[in-house]
């Protein structure tokens, strides 16, 4: 599984809400808020003040580091 840019907060965290952690390292404390089911991951890091590529690049590693795999 990968991690893109126009993943919502939403769908990133209810893969495995371990990956939170990956959020709340950036500061991106709002994972429960109403705008993060809609918003991708690409306008929260705008939004934030991040570097799409390196948080992008943390949530593909927690992903290979947990062994997630996709259901089908």
């Amino acid at each position: 599984m990968t991690i893109n840019k126009d993943m919502t907060i939403y769908e990133i965290v209810k893969k495995d809400s371990g990956v939170a952690s990956v959020f709340y390292g950036f500061g991106m404390h709002c994972l429960g808020c109403p705008i993060s089911s809609g918003e991708t991951l690409e306008q929260a890091s705008q939004a934030h003040g991040i570097d799409l590529d390196l948080i992008l690049e943390e949530l593909n590693n927690y992903f290979d580091e947990v062994g997630f795999v996709e259901e089908e």
